[in-house]
C-alpha cells in the first residue's frame, strides 16, 4: 500500500511564536460535504483558532473555513465549532496536561491525508516576553552566522 500524500492546507506560525511545544496530535475533524471542497480550494484560516474539551469532546472554535462559492443553502457558518475526533485515551491524555497549570491546546497545521482532513494539535505551554526575544536572537545569530559563511565560500 503506497503512503498517504500529506497537503497542507493552513499553517499556524505563530503558535511556534508564542508556545513551547510539548506533544503533538493528529485528530480528524467532522466536517460538511461543502466545507470539505472549500478546504481543498485552500480556503482556510487557523490564525485565531482554539480548542476546548467539553463534554470529553475536543471542540475547536474559530477555525474559519470560506463558504464553498457553489455551495448556496449548504454552505454551514464559517466559524462554527468543529469536533475534533481523538481516541478516548488521547483526550484523557490530554486533559490530565491541561489540569496542569500553563498549559493550553493549540492548532498547528490543517491537512489532507489522503482524502481526509486532519488538523495538527499541540499541548502548549505560553512563552514569555523574554522567551520571544531570545528566540528571535537566536534567529539573528544563525542568519548572521549564513550569511557569513555564504560571503566566505564565495
Amino acid at each position: 500500500m503506497a503512503k498517504d500524500s500529506i497537503k497542507l492546507v493552513a499553517n499556524n506560525k505563530k503558535a511556534r511564536h508564542d508556545y513551547f511545544i510539548e506533544d503533538t496530535f493528529e485528530a480528524g475533524v467532522s466536517l460538511h460535504g461543502t466545507e470539505v471542497k472549500s478546504l481543498r480550494m485552500g480556503k482556510c484560516s487557523i490564525k485565531e483558532s482554539y480548542v476546548r474539551i467539553e463534554n470529553n469532546e475536543m471542540i475547536i472554535y474559530g477555525l474559519h473555513i470560506s463558504p464553498y462559492e457553489k455551495g448556496n443553502i449548504f454552505n454551514k457558518d464559517p466559524l462554527r465549532p468543529k469536533k475534533l475526533l481523538l481516541h478516548r485515551f488521547e483526550i484523557n491524555k490530554i486533559a490530565g496536561k491541561l489540569a496542569t497549570q500553563g498549559y493550553t491546546i493549540v492548532p498547528l497545521q490543517v491537512y489532507f491525508k489522503g482524502s481526509l482532513v486532519k488538523i495538527e494539535i499541540a499541548l502548549a505551554k505560553g512563552k514569555k516576553l523574554y522567551d520571544k526575544r531570545q528566540d528571535i536572537a537566536k534567529k539573528d545569530q544563525k542568519r548572521e552566522a549564513e550569511r557569513d559563511f555564504k560571503i566566505k565560500n564565495l
